[in-house]
């Protein structure tokens, strides 16, 4: 599956995340994993020095930021509208995230580690109780780590009336991936919940 192909990276995703109380779940904690994670990131060192002209306030070279680039550049290649509008929200809570962190590190890192995990145990009880699906990490880690926080922006913007159009294929498409899920499952049991 090519990485940029848009409605094939929605598709994936979204058939692990069909049942409206776990969307609920994930469109709350996605987004809280991502800014917690981050924010974690932004306790690391300097990795990449830049002269003092170049450099942007409270936005250092180090793991969180270059995470908070990646992932925004990422977006923008998928989507470049919807990644555009996200690039800024995204670096924004990174140069929030490093400014907390150069200040009260402890309070910061303690608060986020617990949301972090709860947030994480959340999704674990959508999949288990609601879904009643494995998490789509368990078949692609990558692709599920970066590709939740877009598809949860992506479902917000589809809310609001976005690209009805690309909403339309990407359910369609969700649908046939549950229904091969579904046929797989009583024939035999599928890997890691993943429709062959």
């Amino acid at each position: 599956m090519s990485r940029l192909n848009l409605e094939k990276q929605l598709t994936f995703y979204g058939s692990y995340h069909h049942n409206p109380t776990n969307v609920a779940i994930h469109m709350t904690c996605i987004p809280l994993l991502l800014a917690t994670g981050l924010l974690l990131g932004t306790n690391t060192p300097t990795i990449i020095p830049l002269p003092s002209w170049l450099t942007i306030p409270n936005l250092p070279l180090n793991f969180g930021t270059i995470a908070a680039i990646i992932y925004a550049g990422f977006y923008m290649l998928l989507e470049p509208v919807a990644g555009t509008i996200l690039f800024p929200v995204i670096l924004g809570w990174t140069a929030f995230s490093n400014h907390l962190t150069s200040g009260n590190a402890y309070t910061t890192n303690t608060t986020a580690v617990a949301v972090h995990i709860i947030a994480w145990l959340a999704q674990f009880v959508g999949h288990g109780v609601y879904e009643g699906r494995a998490p789509a990490l368990l078949d692609n880690l990558l692709q599920a780590l970066v590709l939740a926080p877009f598809f949860v922006f992506m479902e917000l913007l589809f809310s609001l009336g976005y690209r009805p159009e690309l909403q339309k294929r990407v359910n369609d498409s969700v649908e046939q991936e549950i229904q091969k899920y579904r046929s797989g499952k009583t024939n035999g049991a599928p890997k890691n919940g993943k429709a062959n």
